[in-house]
């Protein structure tokens, strides 16, 4: 037993090598982010551009989940509250659902497929491709090009994209509700804003910019440090998507308890 123990501890201890080495490179990847983008050259060009790939291009996918997601939770909440004679209140339940949680999370969690996916094999095959190095002979900082203006373009635009998708669920919720229980517009949205309060939609909105933040860098990351030719770009494209989807589901559950706690202190 002593013998296995033994043979196992290199193995172990590369692991957490490699563990520990790969958290360094992300908090370094992660500071000089924060150091370049103070300073100039400024690449609004590419962060408007950025934002135009990342945010209108994605509006169709997003409009359609958006307005099913509306549909489907609507749906799955009249048999829970026709059980005490509540149906009345879905305007109210959806709303605090869409707003507080599945608005941020379904509209990341699709732009992590998307976008994050996409900048993971971007990036990633510049880099095996050498066009990064080339950018630097070329006396063009890449960094600041291609890390800092993707990042930027997705935490501005996926607020814009949680408040839209907010607003096509709740179309799609309204729709459905008008069909069963025939509520008037006006009245559907004078419960849903009854039901909401500023921190609500503050709290959304906080939650969408780290959501942002963390599928940009995480694909420029992945992509940025990408190797071993074209199978090293599906791979990063790969762990872009993996790696976002896991930090957005820790982020939004500490979000929830920060907000819990304001909420009820």
């Amino acid at each position: 037993m002593s013998e296995n123990i033994e043979r196992n501890k290199p193995v172990i201890s590369k692991k957490l090598d490699k563990f520990f080495t790969g958290l360094a490179d992300a908090f370094r990847f992660v500071k000089r982010f924060f150091q370049e983008v103070w300073f100039p050259p400024y690449e609004f060009k590419e962060v408007l551009r950025q934002c135009y790939e990342i945010g209108y291009r994605s509006l169709p996918l997003i409009s359609l989940t958006g307005f099913i997601v509306g549909i489907v939770f609507t749906n799955q909440s009249r048999p829970s509250l026709s059980e005490f004679g509540a149906t009345s209140w879905l305007p109210a339940l959806i709303s605090i659902a869409i707003i507080r949680a599945m608005g941020p999370l379904v509209t990341a969690l699709i732009a992590a497929g998307k976008v994050g996916s996409s900048i993971g094999a971007e990036i990633g095959s510049m880099k095996v491709t050498e066009q990064i190095d080339a950018m630097e002979v070329s006396a063009i900082n890449p960094f600041k090009y291609l890390v800092v203006t993707r990042t930027i373009a997705t935490t501005l635009m996926i607020p814009i994209l949680v408040l839209y998708t907010d607003f096509v669920a709740l179309i799609g919720s309204f729709i459905n509700v008008n069909q069963n229980e025939l509520v008037s517009l006006s009245t559907f949205f004078v419960q849903v804003f009854e039901a909401i309060s500023f921190l609500d939609v503050f709290s959304s909105l906080i939650k969408s910019l780290v959501f942002g933040f963390t599928i940009g860098i995480v694909g420029c990351y992945k992509g940025y440090n990408s190797s071993n030719g074209t199978e090293g770009v599906g791979k990063a494209a790969n762990a872009s998507v993996v790696m976002s989807m896991f930090l957005i589901f820790i982020e939004e559950l500490l979000a929830l308890q920060i907000v819990n706690a304001i909420r009820y202190a």
